[in-house]
């Protein structure tokens, strides 16, 4: 691995500061995502995720990448340049450098596309995240997605739809409530998901927890 380092490698990390890894995958509602953007987020740009720096309109932190699928454009931000055969992808380095770093927050642009290969792999950094006792979030321009385990997550009915899908072989103790199915102390196997396309009762927040295992939290807007 090369490390070249444009400009300020030593940029302190503020206490809740958030992460944002953006991958090159498509981002076509631009203002969608850039409302879910904070002005002291840590921007990492992942190779051909730096197609999208215009249009996001924020000043990247650091970049990733074996560039090649994305010229090295050598500005003064600092940049780690990876080999191009190695075992994790260029949005995994950079995830795993942020966590060296300090982070515990994390938000995921352009990570879920037309290579389904490449997203499947990107939600399972939602495990790996969750499995450290950190928070995961992805955004694209149609949902949320987030790992329910420990703690319950929410949906409040500002979303169309919600789905939870088993992606982890276990899923045992599911509650759903406030929503059109809810469901007690229910179970989703791997081979049988029918936890899709759910509805938040109107006026009302859902609620989802699990007792055993993990379940993929999709929110649909």
């Amino acid at each position: 691995m090369n490390r070249l380092s444009f400009g300020n490698s030593e940029e302190k990390k503020s206490p809740n500061r958030r992460c944002v890894i953006i991958g090159g995958a498509d981002i076509k509602n631009y203002e969608f995502i850039r409302e879910n953007l904070r002005p002291d987020d840590y921007f990492v740009f992942c190779d051909s995720g730096l197609r999208h720096l215009e249009n996001l309109s924020v000043k990247p932190s650091l970049i990733v990448g074996d560039f090649d699928s994305h010229e090295n454009p050598n500005i003064d931000v600092e940049t780690i340049v990876l080999p191009c055969e190695k075992d994790d992808t260029d949005t995994v380095f950079a995830v795993k450098e942020a966590i060296r770093r300090g982070f515990d927050d994390f938000l995921l642009l352009g990570v879920v596309g037309a290579r389904l290969d490449h997203t499947l792999g990107n939600v399972s950094i939602l495990l790996y995240l969750d499995k450290l006792g950190k928070r995961g979030l992805i955004i694209d321009d149609y949902s949320e997605m987030e790992i329910v385990s420990d703690k319950p997550a929410y949906i409040d009915d500002n979303f169309a739809f919600f789905s939870v899908l088993n992606i982890s072989g276990t899923a045992k103790g599911l509650t759903i409530t406030n929503a059109k199915y809810p469901l007690d102390n229910a179970e989703i196997t791997c081979d049988y998901q029918y936890g899709i396309s759910n509805e938040v009762l109107s006026g009302k927040t859902a609620k989802v927890s699990v007792s055993d295992g993990k379940l993929l939290l999709i929110k649909i807007k």
